[in-house]
């Protein structure tokens, strides 16, 4: 995945799920989930070659689903197959078994997928999968992985640091977000900050927008949340925010 629209895809993925536990994010602004399950209808099976995308699917189904989304390489299948989860995702009790069979990391691999509109219906899957508690950590867990990935590569951080982000996202630096989590964060804001100086851009901050991650990540509040960092209780935290502080 490169380029401005690929970074754009990914950025999104910093609003997905927004929810109870860490103030996890939309994955899309003003972007509203229909009320799918009335326009469902209900099968004992979905041919995914044939256009039928709505079917309901039982466990056996969903775990057969998922096992060819993860082993095929057919794009048509891949998007296919993504809209069909994403569809049976809209139902809560699906939501756990989607969880319970793997599927949330499988899912939301295909973020990474070169093919944009895979990269959207895999976003639309993981936003209604979100809606269940159980799975908003995981999924946010699963976006971090692959923003981590993407921090790592100097060519993308522009692309990163213009993404539009919530406030919320700062509420990932407080000391009661699990250590996982924490690391995760610190070690995105460590490579985005590494890059920055790799490609010389410390100087141009006048052309990231209000609202964007730079500004979050170079704001007086993030710095203060990650000074705050020193005194965690959690040895490993406590040694990356000391790597952190002279970088602020």
């Amino acid at each position: 995945m490169g380029g401005p629209r690929g970074a754009g895809w990914v950025a999104a993925g910093l609003l997905l799920g927004a929810g109870a536990c860490y103030c996890i994010y939309r994955l899309t602004r003003g972007r509203r989930r229909g009320d799918r399950e009335l326009g469902i209808r209900s099968s004992k099976s979905a041919d995914l070659t044939d256009g039928s995308y709505d079917d309901v699917l039982n466990a056996e189904q969903l775990q057969k689903l998922l096992y060819l989304l993860e082993s095929t390489e057919d794009p048509v299948i891949i998007e296919r197959a993504l809209i069909t989860l994403g569809n049976n995702a809209a139902f809560s009790v699906n939501q756990a078994i989607i969880r319970e069979l793997g599927g949330i990391p499988i899912v939301a691999n295909k973020i990474n997928h070169s093919n944009q509109s895979i990269k959207e219906k895999a976003l639309n899957a993981l936003n209604n999968l979100s809606v269940n508690v159980e799975n908003q950590i995981k999924i946010k867990v699963q976006v971090l992985k692959l923003l981590l990935n993407l921090s790592e590569n100097p060519a993308m951080t522009e692309g990163l640091l213009r993404a539009q982000v919530d406030s919320s996202f700062l509420s990932l630096y407080d000391s009661h977000v699990a250590k996982e989590i924490l690391l995760r964060v610190l070690t995105l804001f460590q490579n985005i900050k590494n890059c920055l100086k790799i490609e010389g851009h410390l100087a141009v901050q006048p052309t990231f927008t209000e609202g964007s991650l730079f500004f979050l990540l170079h704001g007086e509040e993030c710095a203060q949340k990650i000074r705050a960092l020193v005194d965690h209780h959690d040895a490993e935290v406590k040694e990356k925010v000391v790597t952190i502080i002279p970088k602020i």
